[in-house]
């Protein structure tokens, strides 16, 4: 399945939620904020969100500093 995740194409190799994408990129859901073809998604909505081909995903995460 191809999916453009941050404006590159990427291919997932079996259907996957956008919780389970992050899992597989060691992305913790809790640092991350995602949008999912245009929609910002809550925390809850990650483990019940399915990709499908052709989605876009763009992940954003969280930095500290000081």
């Amino acid at each position: 399945m191809q999916i453009t995740v941050n404006g590159k194409a990427e291919t997932l190799s079996e259907p996957a939620t956008v919780a389970g994408y992050l899992a597989l990129r060691q992305l913790p859901g809790n640092a991350v904020a995602v949008e999912w073809n245009g929609t910002i998604l809550s925390p809850a909505a990650l483990d019940r969100t399915a990709l499908s081909e052709g989605d876009t995903l763009e992940i954003l995460r969280f930095v500290g500093g000081g």
